[in-house]
C-alpha cells in the first residue's frame, strides 16, 4: 500500500513540475515579444510552403523509371555510349537522327556511314537495330557510337549528260520535268550538264517552279552519228606515215573523233559544290547519262578522293548503251583512244550509292524516286576512328548478322585535316 503511494505521489509532482514549466515559458515569451520555437517538420503535419511565393523554382526532380524494377545483383547493359535515334517522323520538338548526327560530328574523329540493306528481291529491308551491324575498319572492328533509321533530307547536285545519242537523249528530256516530283520540300537541288564541257544550270535551292524552269531549259538534242572513229577503208586517202600522207600530192584528211564526255570533271565540280552545304544534310550526286567518259581533265581518282572525303555518294540512271546487261558489263573496260565507255558502276559501288539501268521512258521516270527514297532513308551508323594523317585511305567494311541480305555501304574514306583552330 505504501508503495502504491508512493508512485502516484511522484506522477503527480512531475505533472505539475510539467505544467508550471510550459506556462512559464509562454509567459516569458509574452513579455519579451518574441516567437515560440516552431515543433520540427512532421510527415503528418500540413504541406506549408516555408518560402516566399515569389521565390524561384528549381528545376524538376528527375524521377526514376520504375515501368521495369531494378534487381540488386542483376547486371545491367551500359548502353550510354550509343546514340540509337529512333525511326520515325521527327517533330521539331523530339531530336531527330541528323540533328544528333550535327552535334556529335563536331568531334574530329567520328566517321559516319549511310548504309542501305535490300533483301534477295531488291527490296529495302526496315526494322534492323544497332545490334544487327558491325562496322570494320581498316579489318578492325569497331564500337559503334551512333546509330538512326530516321530519314534525312537531302542536298542533290542533279548532273545531266548532253552528249548522248538523239535517241537516247529523247526519252531522257520527255522524263526530266518528273525529276522534280521525286524530291520533298525539305530537298535542296542545283543542277548541272556536261558534254564537252561542264556548266551549272541552277544553283542549290529549294524545289519550286524555279528549278522546273532551269531543268526544262537544260533539255538539248543529243548527237547524231557517233562511234570509234575508223581508220582506213575508201574514205581513206591512202597510206601514210606518222598521220602524213606518203605521196604529197595526196589530199590529207584528219581522223575524225567524237566529241569529249567529261563525267569525272562534271562530277567533280558537283562534288566540290556539295562539300560546302549543310553537314546535317545527306549529299549526292545523281547522274543521268549512260556512263560514258572521255576527255576529262580530272581523273577518276581525283574525284574519288573528294567524293569520299565529304560523305558524297552518287547514283545514277544508266540509259541507253549503259542499260543492256550484257553492255554494261563491257562498258567498265577502257578503251585505249577511246576512253571509259561506262563508269557509273565504278561509282556507285565505291562511294555506297546505286546505279538503275533504264531503257524505256517509263522506267527512267520511277527511277527518279526511287533514288531519292533510297538515299534518304538509309541506316547511319557512326564511330570514333583513330587519328591519322589526312589523306590517308582506310577501308570501311559494313556486315549485317543476319543471312540473305545485301549491303550498300562506301568502301572507305579519306581523313580530312582537323578543323583551322584545333590545328593552331
Amino acid at each position: 500500500m505504501t508503495t502504491t503511494w508512493t508512485k502516484w505521489v511522484s506522477v503527480a509532482v512531475v505533472a505539475v513540475g510539467v505544467t508550471w514549466l510550459a506556462w512559464s515559458q509562454q509567459t516569458n515569451a509574452q513579455q519579451s515579444g518574441s516567437t515560440p520555437v516552431p515543433d520540427a517538420p512532421s510527415s503528418t503535419k500540413g504541406q506549408n510552403n516555408p518560402f516566399p511565393a515569389d521565390a524561384p523554382k528549381g528545376p524538376p526532380s528527375a524521377k526514376p523509371d520504375q515501368s521495369t524494377p531494378v534487381q540488386a545483383n542483376e547486371p545491367q547493359v551500359n548502353t550510354s555510349n550509343i546514340q540509337n535515334v529512333p525511326a520515325g517522323g521527327a517533330t521539331p520538338d523530339v531530336v531527330s537522327g541528323r540533328d544528333e548526327m550535327f552535334k556529335i560530328s563536331t568531334v574530329v574523329n567520328q566517321v559516319f556511314v549511310p548504309v542501305t540493306i535490300r533483301d534477295n528481291d531488291g527490296r529495302l529491308v526496315e526494322g534492323l537495330t544497332v545490334r544487327d551491324f558491325a562496322v570494320y575498319e581498316n579489318g578492325i572492328r569497331e564500337p559503334i557510337n551512333f546509330f538512326t533509321s530516321d530519314p534525312f533530307p537531302l542536298s542533290v547536285a542533279v548532273v545531266v549528260d548532253l552528249g548522248m545519242p538523239d535517241i537516247t537523249m529523247k526519252k531522257v528530256n520527255e522524263t526530266l520535268p518528273n525529276i522534280v516530283g521525286a524530291f520533298s520540300q525539305y530537298d535542296e537541288v542545283s543542277l548541272y550538264t556536261f558534254g564537252n564541257s561542264v556548266s551549272k544550270a541552277i544553283d542549290f535551292s529549294a524545289v519550286n517552279d524555279k528549278l522546273s524552269s532551269a531543268i526544262k531549259r537544260s533539255r538539248r538534242p543529243g548527237r547524231s552519228g557517233g562511234g570509234v572513229p575508223m581508220g582506213g577503208g575508201p574514205m581513206n586517202a591512202g597510206p601514210s606515215v606518222n598521220g602524213h600522207p606518203i605521196d604529197p600530192g595526196t589530199p590529207h584528211m584528219q581522223n575524225p573523233r567524237t566529241e569529249s564526255r567529261v563525267l569525272n570533271d562534271a562530277i567533280l565540280r558537283a562534288a566540290q559544290d556539295l562539300s560546302k552545304r549543310r553537314r546535317d544534310y545527306r549529299k549526292i550526286v545523281f547522274v543521268v547519262s549512260d556512263g560514258r567518259e572521255d576527255g576529262s581533265r580530272a581523273s577518276y581518282q581525283d574525284v574519288m578522293k573528294v567524293l569520299l572525303s565529304n560523305d558524297i555518294s552518287v547514283y545514277a540512271v544508266a540509259v541507253g548503251d549503259a542499260s543492256i546487261p550484257a553492255y554494261d558489263t563491257l562498258g567498265r573496260v577502257h578503251l585505249p583512244g577511246a576512253g571509259y565507255t561506262n563508269l557509273l558502276p565504278k561509282y556507285a559501288t565505291a562511294t555506297g550509292g546505286q546505279i538503275y539501268t533504264e531503257f524505256t521512258r517509263e522506267a527512267i521516270e520511277d527511277s527518279y524516286a526511287r533514288i531519292t527514297e533510297t538515299a534518304r532513308n538509309q541506316y547511319t551508323l557512326g564511330y570514333k576512328t583513330k587519328s591519322a594523317v589526312a589523306g590517308n585511305y582506310r577501308s570501311i567494311e559494313v556486315r549485317v548478322h543476319k543471312g540473305g541480305l545485301r549491303v550498300f555501304a562506301r568502301d572507305g574514306y579519306y581523313p580530312l585535316p582537323p578543323p583551322r583552330s584545333t590545328a593552331q
